[in-house]
């Protein structure tokens, strides 16, 4: 009996399956987007409830930008400790749009990271090296995805952030509903942090960061907005334990246009996690202050013999 028919019969059905389960794939919804959209918890002020242990799982703190894998700095002395591991961009379009000045800045900061001058004011040139180096704050929105969990404490008129890395970096974000009377109610004082207000808008918390004392650095490679920056920032639950987090930088003197950084923050539950301290003033002395430890004091003229016999 010849069966070749009934084989090519059974081949054009399975063809013809498979094209049709293609075809309504293509044209049916995601399972994504068929979820209902998350409504978070609320505080007993009817805020959406972002209180928690926050932390990053990406390579921003290095770069940015997308990077590749880089050996560390004195790889010879600490081997693959401290080496740089590759990344994607959380930048919005993969680059920063900088103007050339500010492009030329950036590469002299990343050449000069580990080089600090605790004599700028006598040589009367700018230390390059980098804040995270010499345990400055992190700065805004950097603070946000260094490799150190943070921690939201939430309030009717205020939002607290506190940060585990140098052992007692925070700062309080003044809620209210108009952000011009907000900030106009503080005291314009710049400040490496900044200052912040902010105000919840539907179930996100956006904070607006003005008033920065210089330039602040986003980064291990160099990147940077400087002290005129306007940066706000928003805040999202995904989930109970998921966050989405943005900031738009707005920089005209630096950059081409306004840009973006995206990410998710996750949120700790272990029963047992709490936010340490990581008081990093200690270990930055020598790195920050070697060269006048170092310096060599001026020769001193021996003692003249007298010539008198003892």
């Amino acid at each position: 009996m010849n069966d070749r028919p009934i084989r090519i019969l059974w081949w054009t059905a399975v063809v013809l399956a498979i094209v049709v389960a293609g075809l309504l794939s293509a044209g049916a919804p995601s399972v994504a987007s068929q979820a209902p959209p998350y409504h978070p918890a609320r505080t007993p002020d009817g805020q959406p409830d972002l209180s928690g242990i926050w932390q990053t799982m990406n390579t921003a703190n290095w770069d940015i930008e997308e990077h590749g894998a880089a050996p560390a700095p004195y790889a010879d002395l600490v081997g693959v400790y401290l080496a740089q591991p590759a990344g994607l961009s959380v930048v919005e379009g993969g680059t920063i749009p900088y103007k050339p000045e500010a492009l030329e800045k950036r590469n002299r900061y990343r050449a000069e990271r580990l080089h600090p001058d605790p004599l700028v004011l006598e040589n009367g040139i700018e230390d390059n090296a980098d804040p995270e180096a010499k345990c400055f704050h992190g700065g805004v929105p950097r603070v946000t995805y260094m490799p150190y969990p943070f921690q939201i404490v939430q309030s009717k008129d205020a939002v607290l952030f506190a940060y585990e890395f140098g052992g007692n970096s925070a700062r309080v974000v003044h809620l209210g509903g108009d952000l011009a009377k907000t900030r106009a109610a503080l005291i314009n004082t710049d400040s490496w942090m900044g200052q912040s207000v902010g105000k919840f808008q539907g179930n996100s918390l956006i904070v607006d960061d003005q008033w920065f004392s210089e330039d602040i650095w986003l980064d291990r490679s160099g990147n940077f907005y400087g002290p005129g920056a306007h940066i706000t920032e928003r805040y999202t639950p995904l989930s109970a334990d998921h966050m989405r987090y943005e900031a738009t930088i707005d920089d005209p003197r630096n950059f081409t246009r306004i840009w973006k950084i995206s990410m998710v923050l996750y949120k700790h539950v272990e029963s047992d996690f709490q936010l340490l301290e990581f008081q990093c003033i200690p270990f930055a002395d020598d790195f920050v202050f070697g060269k006048l430890y170092k310096k060599k004091l001026l020769p001193q003229t021996p003692p003249q013999p007298s010539g008198k016999l003892p």
